[in-house]
């Protein structure tokens, strides 16, 4: 039997590149390392009213703002210095999907963010965390990260902060809401339709292998 066609090159960054280092103690790397660290902190930012705390929205809106100026500076660090590497694969999407999933958790106890948009994204975090074993067994690991999953990410991480500010009062409230539910409603809908890319993109990819293993069976 022929031996299944190989994974696509990895690419972290949705644009072609392609994985050029094994090293783990890069620039790019560190920075997207930092952005993990400043999770716990950010959600504890927002979370602490709800514990008797001070609000500290800006704060915590000053750590979002510096993770995604960091995530596009990995990103563009990685492609000049051609540090791309499978630590950064991983550690990218990573980083953003924590930041996502810790502000869902933090406006949804404030009561900012209603409960079925949660569970719209955390779906959509389900979806795509069942095929991993379906492409892990064919061979195949994380997929690239294609342009419209970066958009969607791009949208929810504006819309957050604007929802975040729309707890205020006076018309600064009540501009970010408009602007974060039109970014949320983006981001959203390509979340969901970066979703179902990937999944027609792992069926390729499993039928290919099917199609080779049945020719040389």
């Amino acid at each position: 039997m022929a031996e299944a066609p190989q994974p696509p090159a990895a690419e972290p960054h949705g644009n072609g590149d392609v994985v050029t280092t094994d090293r783990v103690l890069t620039i790019p790397n560190l920075l997207s390392f930092a952005r993990l660290l400043g999770v716990p902190v950010f959600l504890w930012l927002i979370l602490w009213p709800e514990f008797g705390g001070p609000k500290n929205d800006v704060i915590a809106l000053v750590i979002l703002m510096v993770s995604g100026f960091t995530d596009w500076l990995d990103g563009k660090l990685a492609r000049r210095w051609n540090q791309i590497s499978k630590v950064g694969q991983v550690l990218d999407p990573a980083a953003d999907r924590l930041y996502i999933l810790s502000t869902l958790i933090g406006l949804t106890w404030r009561e900012i963010l209603p409960l079925w948009v949660t569970a719209l994204l955390v779906a959509r975090e389900l979806f795509i965390a069942a095929l991993f074993p379906y492409l892990r067994a064919y061979g195949y690991g994380l997929l690239p990260v294609n342009f419209i999953g970066k958009a969607a990410t791009f949208n929810l991480m504006y819309a957050f902060p604007c929802l975040l500010l729309s707890d205020h009062s006076g018309s600064i409230g009540t501009l970010s809401a408009i602007f974060g539910w039109a970014f949320a409603w983006w981001g959203i809908a390509l979340y969901w339709w970066a979703g179902v890319l990937y999944a027609v993109q792992a069926r390729r990819l499993v039928s290919a292998v099917k199609q080779a293993e049945a020719g040389y069976a």
